[in-house]
């Protein structure tokens, strides 16, 4: 192998890659990047064997080849080149590659690249394309609220769900559901069902590229995975094996109290209240107030410590139906407001022990459910 790129490009696509690097592996292959040629390009690759990413960069190629490096040594050697051609060229016999950009010049030992997991085919079939950006907003919203305890593995996912043309994510952890769906590019699409690590969607999101316009996810049959596949991009992810809950029967059907108020302030609110919170298991009281004839309606938020204080922030809102005093755990309301960009959102309430509902205003691709805590005192 014989190839020259710049270091920028270089650089970067080792850094979209580098997150799939196994840490601590007894396989020493699983700590190295694959490097090959491939259609003119060259190809960066590295997996821990759940999760597994490519990225493909400008290259000129003057002889074929492939190899893996040590993903930490190069990465470190190639953040220190000069902003310059980097020339590499690998002695196949003793599998070392030689690196050289400017006054530096570097030998790196390598391992067989016949060592590195398989890839997979290039010539996957029955892709849904999905677009970029609508995608990354999904993952945004959604993903934050999978659980981070493995004693329940399918909550740790999101669930990818195709019916009548609409693509869905869906995540849980038991205390907060977030749902987001989108109408498919191509609509005529077989229905489906899919457990995605919300790590695997979250690495997605952040290897994506703005330059990106579509990507094309792949479920191959029977080989366990989801393929997510863009012009410069690949992630490969294993998919979670077990049975998601009927996250459906768990969104309220109706509501008793529906007040409408701005996003940046009931987020500011919540912002304030968690300082306080945060000695209290992060309860936040919900006062809602129903306007009257001469003034508007509120919503209040407060929280109170024993060490630290209190805190009240009250908030002008349109109210439909009757007053009502619920408590949240309010960084969760502080997460969920953070990843909605409409400039008003809803929050539908009941009772002071049934599930909380929060939507944007003026979508209905999205919604939040948050279970209520005990209101004390």
């Amino acid at each position: 192998m014989k190839v020259s790129c710049l270091q920028e490009n270089l650089a970067r696509g080792l850094s979209i890659v580098a997150r799939a690097v196994a840490q601590r592996s007894t396989l020493p292959v699983l700590g190295n990047v694959l490097i090959a040629t491939e259609d003119g390009r060259l190809r960066l690759s590295a997996t821990n064997l759940e999760l597994g990413i490519t990225s493909w960069i400008g290259a000129k190629i003057l002889e074929e080849g492939t190899t893996t490096v040590p993903a930490r040594t190069f990465v470190d050697l190639v953040n220190t080149l000069p902003n310059e051609q980097v020339d590499m060229e690998l002695t196949l016999r003793t599998q070392t590659l030689n690196v050289r950009s400017g006054a530096f010049n570097n030998d790196i030992k390598c391992i067989d690249a016949q060592e590195f997991p398989p890839l997979p085919p290039s010539d996957i079939d029955d892709g849904i394309t999905l677009n970029v950006e609508e995608l990354r907003e999904m993952i945004r919203q959604v993903a934050f609220a999978a659980s981070s305890d493995d004693a329940r593995p399918v909550l740790t996912g999101v669930l990818a769900e195709i019916v009548d043309g609409r693509f869905t994510l869906a995540a849980a952890d038991g205390f907060r559901l977030s749902v987001r769906s989108v109408s498919l590019i191509s609509p005529n699409t077989e229905p489906l069902k899919a457990i995605i690590p919300a790590r695997a969607l979250s690495e997605l999101n952040r290897v994506l590229s703005d330059g990106e316009e579509t990507v094309t996810m792949h479920l191959p049959a029977e080989r366990g995975q989801v393929i997510f596949r863009a012009k410069n991009i690949e992630l490969v992810s294993q998919l979670i094996e077990g049975t998601f809950p009927d996250y459906a029967g768990i969104i309220p059907t109706d509501y008793v109290t529906r007040s409408v108020l701005s996003t940046a302030a009931l987020y500011k609110a919540c912002q304030a209240a968690e300082i306080f919170a945060r000695d209290a298991a992060h309860s936040a009281r919900i006062r809602i107030t129903p306007g009257t004839d001469t003034e508007p309606g509120t919503v209040e938020v407060s929280a109170t410590s024993a060490e630290t204080g209190s805190n009240e922030t009250i908030v002008d809102a349109t109210i439909e139906g009757e007053p009502v005093e619920i408590a949240f755990n309010v960084r969760f309301l502080v997460e969920i407001l953070n990843v909605i960009d409409e400039p008003n959102v809803s929050l539908e309430t009941s009772t002071p022990s049934s599930p909380g509902v929060i939507r944007p205003v003026g979508s209905d691709n999205f919604l939040h459910v948050v279970m209520p805590m005990h209101l004390g005192r």
